[in-house]
């Protein structure tokens, strides 16, 4: 049975608990990862003579499994699976598996290793077919394992990841899908960290180009190596050990070498820059803390300045468009400060902007990334036709992102967004706009983008007319002429005439949400909107149906979610985006899992065992059966499409049984306490009654006419107690009975009732049910506001004024009873 995509990354993940606590995330990560690395080389390559990666025979994770348990594990990893591996492909990067520190000494470094080992052993992490023509399930796993990391590793040690989100939104800003790509179209990137900005332009190219990376931490540029291999770009050529600055390793013999594009993520103001470079670079004024003997000047600062000493900034993107070819174009992201520093920075982005260099300029929000909390921009460059730019395209993004644990993200809606807008060019108030060079100039080439773009929400001004005389300004009411222009009438509905300017609020406050559901154009709308959503599911219900083995899962999310927001670009009150957010959001959660196993087995509806295992107090591991289950069809889509009337009648059980224990839990709350009827079941406070304890006081007082009172009680609260637990167990039976015939269905499911529980049933339903709560948004919107300003201007300066005199009075005869005069 294939494995879903979300249970890979779960699994790999715990990984990590075998290591997690004993050292840093920062290098427990370099542990897993190179596990997970020879894993799937193994399963791809062990055997084959001409394979992209060279496996040496007993150098495979069959070996490495064979020595589990031994005294000597750690050593006998580095020696028969690392060196060998390393010597073969000429990889590096591995982290050392006797490390006695980090990995413990004698039978807890056995153990560790041991353990860790045994997570990968996992029959569901067979990677023999683990890409189906570009939908890189374990490469996908390797970034999620990355990201992870990264959070964990502390402010100071996530340098080493650039947040998937911003690296697509490079990669398509770039423009590299739509050059004239070739398999010698060059990528470079002169900080690559991981890698994972290298493959997400290689992935944007649609097509094999050739990658080039430096890195100067050699065990990240490990990282980034294997990272690009479990890409299937084995033929990336990385760097590692070096400042990319200081001695740049890509040259045309003294040149820098040129690439197509450059993309990078460097150090934010790193403060030693300029350590080793030569001297002769770096002038003017420049005091340089290490020289080197073996320097060479690139002349990258010639034409513009030289960076100061202690912000390297600039220093990185100089390089970077040294390193492009005549119309290359590069993509670099960088603090916010050098958008608006002065002195020689200033001096610099004068010459970069009069050399029509750079191209675009995008904010991003703050605390994206790992190393940083500080907000950072992408700057695009781009040498075609520099020499006739007369303008940079600005736009600041700064306000769109979701919260994920400690960082922001961007979400796939922000990514889209910012992607549009730039390809269309176009002005958007409050968030692009098209800045010319004159403009530029007058502000004394200072491109902080605030400047340019006023992205703050309008200021919600208070009228003091109306506070002093009441009366909703019309002006406040105009404001919301997108809800008028749909629904007219609702607005006369709403408001009606004070005085010329100023109207009132023609409802009730606590009826204005009434009041807006219930008007017929309002109605209209939302049937309206529920109409658009059944258009688009018919049309692509079918496609979704056809679906079948081999199919691409990354593409078809792709295709469907442009189709789902062109859809809704035109629908008024609705924002597209939040739209196909509700389908990206269902895809990451759901569909995506859903769509890997169709893609990998077909229309099956496979049931399986839920089989735990945890560990009891006594430390022994405890293994318990929950039940079955299926992960494409779930047991509640069976129940709801055939067995409806059954999960009927539990729905009726369980509302008799609540009944019951509404009724007993009110007899106890009027008899259960010291002096009640049940009285001599309290203990504490509260009643501890059992039916053997209950039985027992009635035959206590059997005959006892003095206690009739308590024995009605006490057989009332027996009947109640004795109708709850038979509910219980005919709850129980039904539920089994149910649970039995959901599971003999599954079998025989044809594969067209499978298509219709799952396209229909289960992805349909569920957009259906969140797109829709966009109309409920746009209600709550309207309500919202309405009530705010019939709230700010009800009682106008002489309401108040009267109020006050009357709280005075009040104060002051209080004040005269207690003879306070």
């Amino acid at each position: 049975m294939a494995v879903r995509k979300s249970e890979i990354y779960s699994r790999i993940w715990q990984g990590c608990d075998v290591l997690r606590g004993g050292m840093d995330a920062s290098q427990y990560k370099d542990y897993v990862l190179s596990i997970l690395f020879i894993k799937y080389v193994s399963d791809k390559y062990a055997g084959q003579p001409y394979g992209a990666i060279k496996v040496p025979k007993g150098s495979s994770f069959a070996d490495m499994v064979a020595l589990k348990g031994r005294t000597d594990i750690g050593d006998q990893i580095n020696k028969k699976i690392i060196a060998p591996l390393v010597n073969a492909n000429r990889l590096g990067g591995f982290p050392d598996f006797d490390d006695s520190g980090k990995l413990g000494s004698g039978k807890q470094k056995q153990d560790t290793l041991t353990n860790l080992i045994a997570v990968f052993e996992d029959p569901a992490l067979d990677f023999t077919r683990n890409r189906a023509d570009g939908d890189d399930i374990l490469g996908d796993a390797y970034e999620y394992l990355m990201r992870h990391f990264a959070t964990e590793s502390g402010k100071s040690k996530g340098q080493f990841y650039t947040p998937a989100e911003v690296s697509r939104v490079m990669a398509q800003i770039i423009g590299i899908r739509n050059a004239a790509t070739t398999a010698q179209t060059t990528v470079y990137d002169p900080t690559c960290g991981s890698g994972s900005l290298l493959i997400k332009i290689a992935d944007e190219a649609g097509m094999k180009v050739t990658l080039y990376g430096q890195e100067k931490d050699g065990s990240t540029a490990g990282l980034a190596q294997m990272n690009l291999i479990l890409h299937d770009y084995a033929g990336a050529v990385i760097h590692p050990g070096q400042s990319t600055l200081a001695a740049p390793f890509f040259r045309e013999g003294e040149a820098i070498k040129t690439f197509d594009f450059v993309v990078a993520n460097p150090p934010f103001s790193d403060k030693r820059w300029s350590q080793g470079m030569d001297p002769n670079e770096l002038k003017p004024g420049l005091v340089i803390s290490e020289e080197s003997t073996d320097t060479v000047n690139f002349h990258r600062f010639d034409g513009f300045g030289v960076p100061p000493p202690k912000q390297g900034d600039y220093a990185y993107l100089l390089h970077i468009i040294k390193s492009l070819r005549a119309n290359g174009k590069a993509a670099c992201i960088l603090p916010h400060g050098v958008l608006f520093r002065g002195n020689a920075e200033a001096e610099i982005r004068k010459n970069l902007v009069q050399r029509g260099l750079i191209r675009a300029i995008i904010g991003l929000p703050a605390n994206l990334f790992y190393g940083t909390s500080i907000p950072a921009c992408i700057i695009l460059i781009d040498k075609e036709n520099a020499g006739a730019r007369r303008g940079i395209f600005m736009i600041d993004a700064s306000r769109g992102f979701m919260k994920d644990g400690p960082k922001n993200r961007l979400r796939e809606m922000d990514i889209h967004r910012i992607v549009d807008v730039f390809r269309r060019g176009a002005d958007v108030a409050k968030y692009a706009r098209m800045v010319g060079r004159d403009e530029i100039e007058k502000n004394d080439f200072n491109l902080n983008l605030t400047r340019y773009i006023d992205s703050q929400p309008p200021e919600d001004r208070h009228d003091i007319q109306g506070h002093l005389k009441g009366g909703i300004p019309e002006r406040d009411v105009g404001a919301l002429d997108s809800y008028w222009v749909v629904c007219p009438a609702l607005k006369s509905a709403l408001f009606k005439t004070n005085r010329p300017g100023y109207l009132d609020l023609a409802v009730k406050p606590d009826t204005i949400r009434t009041a807006i559901h219930d008007h017929p154009e309002f109605r209209a709308f939302t049937d309206g909107l529920s109409q658009h959503f059944a258009v688009w599911r018919e049309r692509e219900t079918t496609g979704l149906k056809a679906l079948g083995i081999g199919f691409h899962p990354k593409a078809l999310i792709v295709d469907l979610a442009e189709r789902l927001l062109m859809h809704y670009q035109a629908r008024p009150l609705i924002n597209a985006y939040d739209v196909y957010q509700h389908l990206m959001d269902y895809w990451a959660e759901t569909m995506q899992d859903d769509s890997y196993l169709i893609a990998e087995d077909g229309w099956k509806a496979e049931t399986y065992r839920v089989i735990e295992t945890k560990k009891g107090k006594d430390g022994k591991e405890k293994v318990a059966d929950k039940g079955w289950a299926c992960d494409l069809v779930p047991k509640s889509l069976i129940v709801a499409r055939y067995f409806a009337e059954e999960a009927d009648e539990i729905a009726h059980l369980e509302a008799e049984m609540e009944r019951a224990a509404s009724e007993l839990a009110a007899l106890e709350e009027e008899h259960g306490h010291d002096e009640g009827l049940l009285s001599e079941l309290v203990e504490d406070g509260e009643v501890k009654a059992s039916v053997a304890g209950v039985k027992a006081r009635l035959k206590e007082i059997k005959g006892d006419k003095s206690a009739a009172d308590e024995a009605n009680a006490l057989n009332a609260w027996l009947a109640l107690a004795e109708r709850e637990k038979e509910l219980k167990r005919q709850i129980r039976q039904a539920e089994d009975a149910l649970d039995d015939k959901a599971l003999a269905k599954y079998p025989k499911l044809s594969e067209a009732e499978v298509k219709a529980l799952v396209v229909d049933d289960k992805w349909m339903a569920r957009l259906e049910e969140r797109i829709g709560g966009e109309t409920t948004q746009v209600a709550q919107r309207l309500t919202r506001r309405v009530k705010e300003l019939a709230d700010r201007y009800g009682a106008t300066l002489a309401v108040l004024v009267d109020r006050v005199a009357e709280l005075e009075k009040a104060v002051a005869e209080h004040l005269a009873k207690m003879g306070h005069a």
